[in-house]
């Protein structure tokens, strides 16, 4: 529902997307957001819009005209004229309509564990716009364009991580947002870019007086799936980045293992057409191109070398094969939480045409549940597949050449070279793989009454999500630098130096040159990347590498170039 398009570069429909400008206007409510622009509201600080669509905004007020003439005729509807979940069959006074709201809010103040990024928040409240949007809410426009408000003001309220089972969306941690946005009381507190402080407070800071919550607003605030589903449209932006570096990392440890491109070639590929397959097959045959590093046998030769064996192992050949899947499955995964995205999802939604409201369950997270066991589950396989590449580059039985464990100054009997670093990643990887378990089909709750008696998990299962994210932003540090030493000794096998600019591919040359200036090493004729064991701090390295890649710094830079023609 939003008319900005931020700037992708693309090969195909499988090409990860990346984030362009962030002066650009993210307009909410004539045409479907995505996740870019998500992620470019919450983290890189667009300024958001609503719509000056007169249909638009009048059915939001329409919407609000139908909740206010249920509750002065007295009509039954849940949780306006009714009491909440399992205690729906108390009835609800209309002097008592406003009350039942702001109580919701009090109830509700129950969340647990650490706060939730401030970046998540953001993007809940950017997608409690869009719902409410649609004019199927029941809530004033003066709520909606609160929201609106703190967003460009930068003032973010305070969530906490424990505290929704998915069900009837995510009460507790909107009720945080709600409490902050109305200033209910001093408790409810937020960030004022970058300063805390209480929400009656950031309140008059913006000019804003506090307000009482009218019939149904409060349980249109809280009904909804906003918060689960912006963490998991994070995660799936974080996500499709680290599979492009992913890939580039694959490139880098292909050219350090002398490995071939045949394995590439589209006849194989058109022989077996998945999208996915096809997609790795294409950017790896371009993430090679021009390497003086592999064996260019695209023209169907068997460059046979002796006790070498005659084609690549299965980490190499099979990549396109194993790779496939992921980037069909993360690419499906995206246009469901964009779905999500774009969706009303409180209850009960109102019908002004019809004039008329159905009871439902649009705030089910089931969707998001599913969706983020799954996209756990592909970190966890890109994770393996980047673990037996490591140890292929390390193992002189298998690494065509190269020093056991990259060992970079071979005089140097001491030297154990990235031994250690290869125990670091092993200790990461596990971890990963077992984030992949799903909580979908676990721990049943039978909330409130047996009301809520089947649960999504979808709240926990995109926390998961955002802590596997940032796992693997740790683990794609350690495969970065595997892959930048490896060639730095191939190009000395090839050219007799260490600068692996002259011979790396085109294509993979700025994620190189990237990864070595985060790390404060610039290229060296005279010495690979790791020389000595003891002349610098490894975890220093996988520091600011991670923190680079979290920060779409100089290495997201570089492969968005990988991926821009």
């Amino acid at each position: 529902m939003n008319t900005v398009s931020l700037n992708t570069h693309q090969t195909s429909n499988y090409s990860p997307s990346f984030l362009g400008n962030s002066d650009k206007t993210v307009i909410v409510g004539d045409q479907n957001l995505t996740i870019d622009e998500v992620v470019s509201v919450a983290r890189h600080g667009s300024l958001v819009r609503l719509t000056e669509n007169q249909q638009v905004l009048q059915g939001v007020q329409a919407s609000r005209d139908y909740i206010n003439n249920a509750v002065e005729t007295g009509q039954p509807i849940y949780g306006v004229t009714s009491g909440f979940g399992g205690m729906a069959n108390v009835v609800i006074s209309p002097e008592c309509a406003s009350l039942l709201q702001n109580n919701l809010v009090w109830f509700l103040k129950s969340g647990a564990g650490k706060r939730l990024p401030l970046a998540d928040v953001r993007a809940a409240m950017l997608l409690r716009i869009n719902s409410h949007l649609y004019g199927a809410s029941g809530i004033r426009l003066e709520l909606i364009q609160r929201m609106e408000k703190f967003l460009n003001a930068g003032v973010t309220p305070h969530v906490y991580e424990f505290g929704s089972i998915g069900a009837s969306g995510d009460l507790v941690p909107l009720s945080y947002i709600t409490g902050a946005l109305i200033g209910l009381d001093p408790s409810y507190t937020v960030d004022f870019n970058g300063k805390e402080m209480d929400a009656p407070t950031a309140l008059k800071k913006l000019g804003l007086e506090p307000l009482q919550l009218l019939a149904k607003e409060g349980l249109a605030m809280m009904n909804g799936t906003s918060v689960m589903t912006a963490i998991a449209a994070n995660c799936v932006y974080d996500t499709k980045t680290l599979l492009a570096i992913a890939m580039g990392a694959h490139a880098l440890a292909i050219q350090g293992l002398n490995g071939t491109n045949q394995s590439f070639h589209p006849f194989i590929h058109q022989l077996k057409p998945h999208p996915g397959q096809k997609w790795t097959a294409s950017q790896m045959l371009n993430l090679l191109a021009g390497s003086r590093l592999i064996r260019d046998e695209l023209d169907g030769s068997h460059d046979y070398r002796g006790t070498h064996l005659i084609q690549d192992r299965y980490s190499l050949r099979c990549l396109p094969q194993y790779m496939g899947p992921i980037v069909d499955g993360i690419e499906q995964i995206q246009k469901q939480i964009e779905v999500e995205i774009n969706s009303a999802t409180d209850n009960p939604l109102i019908d002004v045409q019809n004039q008329a409201s159905y009871h439902g369950g649009n705030f089910l997270g089931q969707y998001i549940s599913t969706g983020m066991d799954q996209l756990r589950y592909y970190i966890g396989l890109l994770a393996k597949h980047l673990d037996v590449q490591i140890a292929s580059l390390v193992a002189p039985e298998f690494n065509n050449g190269l020093s056991a464990s990259l060992v970079g100054n071979r005089e140097r009997s001491v030297n154990m070279g990235l031994k250690g670093l290869q125990i670091a990643g092993n200790s990461i990887m596990p971890l990963l793989t077992f984030y992949g378990n799903s909580i979908a089909d676990r721990y049943p709750t039978h909330a409130e009454q047996f009301n809520q008696n089947i649960n999504s998990q979808g709240f926990a299962s995109a926390n998961l999500a955002r802590h596997s994210v940032e796992i693997f932003q740790q683990y794609m540090a350690i495969a970065l630098m595997f892959g930048v030493q490896a060639v730095d000794l191939r190009t000395y096998a090839v050219a007799e130096h260490y600068d692996a600019r002259a011979c790396l591919s085109p294509a993979t040359r700025d994620l190189y040159i990237a990864v070595r200036d985060v790390v404060g090493q610039p290229p060296s004729a005279d010495r690979p990347y790791i020389w000595n064991d003891h002349e610098q701090g490894l975890d220093l390295h996988i520091a600011r590498i991670a923190a680079d890649i979290a920060a779409d710094g100089q290495i997201v830079s570089a492969v968005k170039n990988l991926f821009a023609n």
